[in-house]
């Protein structure tokens, strides 16, 4: 497929972007005491060596009491200007145009990282904590003003190319643009003019500062999940007064915010493309500045459609560049299919950032290991060996494929008919499709780097001799817990009644395996997709489910990736019961008994099938044989964990043959 639109060079100010692929804006989460290192240098190195035609850095804080994780950098600390300009110049001259965002939170900060009161424009609470906010006065908003222009002066002393003014997501700009949440009857407040007195003082006092030869871009972002947040109409009206300026070079427009977390972030559970009637009503707008589509453009394919249909002037693809950091590299050599698709499951990016760590990705673990793995390209093995890679799931998928890409001769054994093993049944879950697609990439890459692959083969020790291999990985993963022990339960093991039968584990449900009749209780122990997406496919398909976990509240470990609320609402409409705080005490012939953790208390559920998601066990039945081989045990087969440290795993143990 070619991309006319997307390959297509574009000028902003001073600059040319040879492409119109961004990576946008994000909190990588990586410095160390307040300033980038080699790990955030090699993070943006490798999207630029990518192809990425503008990257725009990790916002910066640009007062002390906009700090919002313990990876920010330093705010109005000119000690940032030496470290950055470390990374700045090796950006450039890999051929990406640098930008930096600039940023306050507003009344969303976070006490326990800043110890500073959240400033906003009257004081209302703060949607990232309990806290409330402090009402500013007139001499700290000009402070503020100051603040913005001085970090922006940082910037261009740095070396980048220009900033991005940070004004979406109901942050501290959009706070005083919006009648809700600015209440104000001075000069900062009420009339339109006057509640875009500041962020119309910040853009001119960074071009008076910065000069011409500086990008100036804006971002936004749209909602329609409360009345009281600006609609498009509003939106476009305020975007318009500062594009009139003439100061402004570009606006990007993202989804959500505070107020509606799960569309800042859209996860597989929301739509793709979730700005683009936005950006083309911007596009209107504007005379001058150019509009950028975000929010949900995961693929060239996305990006292309955005562009020629006329919606957007250029793309922010952010996790499709985290997934796979050449994304743009491939779409300019005609090579889409080479490019290795972001799944949308924020598990690891998001997940990791919203637990205040550094992002990785669950399907590209170089991410973040860029300066340690040398990006995500392989050095070639000067002595290639014969390997034999047992198990097809995401550890010995990836094992298979590093040690290809090195050079190595590699065999890829998978006792079921196809790749992918509990991996592939999550790809079937609703919405999960993007899984299957990953396969379908690895796929291709095998046939592309002559791996072999065996499917419906199972090697026993005998047959792993015989292969006569130089390394053998073991990849053999987990199997559900036969006695469906419950964490929570620790003294019922196994569980009582089980000898009534139709108890099953999700994996079973998945390949269509359980006899479950008409309701189904789901006991989900982990709070992630194993239960819980289990129990929205069995409620697609017509069943009556009744979900119990023994956590406070459904989905709970998917509160870290966004996804859990809209997931919840899916599940509600499907008529789906959910019960917490509740562990199953019994297994009987007309259902199960629910032990209510909280006061003891027990009752009996009505079902024909119980299906019980509770932690895997590891299945090695070959490495104690063939010890004397000195096989690689990966992924599950050592200890029964989610996709990403298979993953991980897998990349490190091909690496390292």
């Amino acid at each position: 497929m070619a991309f006319p639109r997307l390959t297509t060079e574009l000028t902003l100010r001073h600059k040319v972007l040879r492409n119109r692929i961004t990576f946008g804006a994000h909190t990588a989460n990586m410095s160390v005491e307040g300033l980038p290192g080699k790990q955030y240098g090699a993070y943006l190195l490798e999207r630029a060596i990518g192809g990425a035609g503008m990257i725009v850095a990790e916002p910066v804080p640009v007062h002390r009491t906009g700090v919002l994780t313990r990876g920010n950098f330093l705010a109005e600390d000119d000690v940032v200007i030496p470290a950055f300009r470390a990374i700045t110049e090796p950006v450039q001259d890999a051929g990406a145009v640098l930008l930096q965002q600039l940023y306050h939170v507003g009344a969303h900060g976070d006490s326990d990282l800043s110890y500073q009161p959240h400033w906003s424009p009257s004081g209302l609470p703060s949607y990232h904590d309990s806290d409330g906010s402090h009402a500013m006065n007139d001499a700290e908003i000009e402070e503020l003003i100051a603040a913005f222009v001085a970090a922006a002066v940082r910037c261009q002393k740095t070396g980048f190319d220009g900033v991005e003014i940070w004004a979406a997501y109901h942050s501290l700009l959009e706070q005083f643009w919006t009648p809700w949440s600015n209440r104000r009857e001075d000069r900062w407040g009420g009339s339109l003019d006057n509640r875009t007195r500041i962020s119309m003082r910040i853009l001119e006092g960074i071009r008076r500062a910065c000069g011409e030869d500086f990008i100036i871009g804006l971002s936004v972002s749209i909602s329609d999940t409360y009345p009281v947040l600006h609609g498009t109409d509003a939106l476009c009206e305020i975007v318009a007064l500062h594009d009139a300026t003439g100061h402004l070079d570009y606006v990007t427009c993202g989804s959500g915010g505070y107020l509606d977390f799960e569309k800042l972030m859209p996860s597989f559970a929301v739509g793709e493309k979730l700005t683009v009637s936005a950006t083309a009503a911007l596009k209107q707008a504007v005379t001058h500045a150019r509009v950028q589509a975000e929010s949900g453009i995961r693929t060239p394919e996305n990006a292309e459609t955005v562009l020629s249909s006329g919606e957007a002037d250029l793309v922010s693809i952010v996790r499709g560049q985290i997934a796979d950091p050449h994304l743009a590299r491939k779409v300019m050599e005609g090579r889409p299919e080479d490019i290795r698709g972001c799944i949308s499951c924020n598990q690891m990016c998001w997940g990791r950032r919203s637990r205040d760590y550094w992002i990785s990705c669950l399907v590209n673990p170089s991410v973040g290991r860029e300066h340690e793995w040398g990006g995500d390209c392989f050095s070639e093995t000067d002595t290639p060996e014969n390997v034999l890679v047992v198990g097809a799931g995401p550890a010995g998928l990836e094992a298979a494929r590093a040690a290809a890409e090195r050079g190595h001769k590699v065999e890829l054994h998978e006792a079921s008919p196809k790749i992918g093993g509990q991996f592939r049944l999550a790809g079937e879950q609703p919405r999960r499709a993007q899984i299957l697609d990953l396969l379908d990439w690895y796929e291709r890459q095998f046939e592309r780097l002559c791996v072999a692959v065996r499917l419906n083969s199972y090697l026993d020790a005998d047959d792993i001799r015989d292969r006569g291999a130089d390394k053998v990985v073991l990849a053999t993963g987990s199997l559900p817990d036969a006695e469906a022990t419950q964490r929570w339960m620790p003294h019922l093991e196994p569980l009582p009644g089980m000898e009534h039968g139709h108890v099953y584990a999700p994996e079973e449900v998945m390949r269509r395996e359980a006899r479950l009749g008409d309701t189904v209780i789901v006991y989900d122990e982990g709070g992630n997709m194993r239960g819980v997406g289990t129990a929205w496919h069995l409620a697609e398909a017509g069943k009556q489910v009744v979900l119990v976990t023994p956590d406070p509240m459904v989905g709970k470990e998917l509160a870290r990736t966004s996804a859990d609320i809209p997931i919840r609402a899916r599940l509600a409409k499907l008529g789906v019961r959910m019960l917490t705080e509740h562990a199953i005490s019994r297994r009987h012939g007309q259902g199960a008994t629910l032990h209510n953790l909280l006061d003891g208390a027990e009752k009996e559920v009505a079902s024909s099938a119980l299906v019980m998601a509770t932690t895997n066990r590891s299945f090695d039945p070959i490495s104690a044989e063939i010890a004397d081989l000195n096989p690689v045990v990966i992924g599950d087969a050592q200890a029964p964990r989610q996709a990403p440290y298979a993953f991980y795993e897998g990349r490190k143990c091909g690496m390292e043959i």
